[in-house]
């Protein structure tokens, strides 16, 4: 049930079958970075574009990230023992709008294979070489904790998505109330 706005424009909504649109409008208030994950699969190299990633722990380094089981792709990465994150810079956007429609949307991109024929795409903002260690059931996705084996990162923009669109965060100029 949605119970529309206040007068304020403040929405509310009770989550459940009728009202998901409603909730995930509620969802897209939340910014997330852009990244697209990568294994090695029976068809050859495949990618696919993900907002749904978090860092779990420093101490064993994990992080998390969770596949929609309604995706075509789902069974490579939920069954992959090996993947990478790649975190898109803000000037990235094809990347991420690549592997959004495309699996296979490598053409242009300059990528390796790792130890574990992982394709690792060159430039991106960050990456993490990843062991899946876990899964667990989580509704309509399925959630895949790793172990980062490798980290690699540069400086940069991140691309943002939010309210569905992406944007970019800036760096503030220096506070100089701050400044020593």
């Amino acid at each position: 049930m949605h119970d529309g706005a206040d007068s304020c424009g403040i929405r509310s909504v009770i989550p459940g079958t009728n009202t998901a649109r409603a909730f995930r409008e509620a969802l897209g208030r939340y910014a997330t970075g852009v990244t697209v994950v990568t294994v090695d699969s029976e068809i050859g190299p495949l990618g696919i574009t993900a907002n749904s990633f978090a860092s779990v722990s420093l101490d064993p380094p994990l992080v998390l990230w969770a596949p929609a089981k309604l995706s075509q792709r789902f069974s490579a990465f939920a069954d992959a023992q090996y993947f990478a994150i790649h975190v898109i810079g803000a000037e990235q956007i094809h990347i991420s709008d690549g592997f959004s429609r495309n699996g296979t949307a490598w053409d242009g991109l300059v990528w390796e294979p790792n130890e574990h024929r992982v394709p690792l795409i060159s430039g991106c903002l960050a990456r993490f070489e990843c062991e899946t260690v876990a899964q667990h059931p989580g509704g309509d996705h399925c959630i895949v904790v790793a172990e980062v084996i490798r980290a690699v990162w540069r400086d940069g923009s991140p691309l943002v998505f939010s309210q569905g669109r992406y944007g970019r965060f800036e760096n503030p100029p220096p506070n100089p109330a701050l400044a020593g």
